[in-house]
């Protein structure tokens, strides 16, 4: 099994090699100066008394599984990916959250969180390195769009399921997103999940050999997140 799965990475690196370039997305995503402004503004409703919230990076984390798929799936890895460097703001009396996550930070497959989601194989360090340089050069195009940002309005406890607008790969699209929300005068914590598309991002997942050893197009977005007032 070991020798098959080098030899279907040896084909896959020859198949990238001659694959041509996709067509990248037009628009352009967040900068550091949109993030600089979100901060100001969440700064300046603090500063007129509205309750706001910072995530809590040490308490918060983003987890995205991706999962292989086609005919010969058995010879590839799913994988985990997290971002364990959340950061953004909560003001629940108006309704709003902005978060994001730099995708330089992700990590990819942390041995607890692959057993936590029930994956058996194991990937070598070559395979994880691997699929975080495609990850971050290939996919997410990480020098032009460096953050993944989700924008919430509407945000009230009573409602489910609530309206997320997400910014990945310089594409915006609203997602509806199952979430339970529970607002303290101290904090505010946000649990839940999602699944997205990554066609619809403008990503073309990996597929060699016909489809027969290819990356899943949905993606499983798990998300606990813990805010503290400002």
């Amino acid at each position: 099994m070991h020798r098959l799965r080098f030899v279907a990475f040896l084909a896959a690196a020859a198949v990238v090699a001659c694959v041509p370039q996709e067509m990248r997305p037009t628009s352009v995503g967040p900068t550091d100066a949109a993030l600089d402004g979100l901060k100001r503004q969440y700064g300046g409703l603090a500063e007129s008394g509205e309750p706001v919230f910072e995530v809590d990076t040490s308490r918060s984390i983003v987890i995205i599984e991706v999962r292989r798929a086609g005919t010969l799936a058995n010879l590839g890895h799913d994988h985990v990916v997290a971002s364990h460097d959340l950061r953004g703001y909560i003001a629940p009396r108006e309704g709003r959250a902005d978060v994001y996550m730099a995708v330089a930070e992700l990590s990819v497959d942390d041995p607890a969180l692959r057993k936590a989601a029930g994956f058996e194989t194991e990937p070598s360090a070559a395979d994880i390195a691997g699929t975080r340089s495609n990850m971050l050069t290939r996919v997410l195009h990480a020098d032009e769009h460096p953050f993944v940002v989700a924008r919430v309005t509407g945000l009230h406890a009573e409602t489910t399921p609530r309206s997320v607008t997400l910014t990945l790969n310089g594409v915006s699209r609203v997602h509806d997103v199952q979430a339970a929300i529970a607002v303290t005068d101290r904090e505010v914590r946000v649990k839940g999940s999602t699944e997205i598309l990554q066609t619809e991002f403008g990503i073309r997942p990996f597929s060699i050999l016909g489809g027969a050893l290819q990356v899943a197009d949905a993606l499983t977005v798990r998300f606990d997140i813990l805010a503290r007032r400002h």
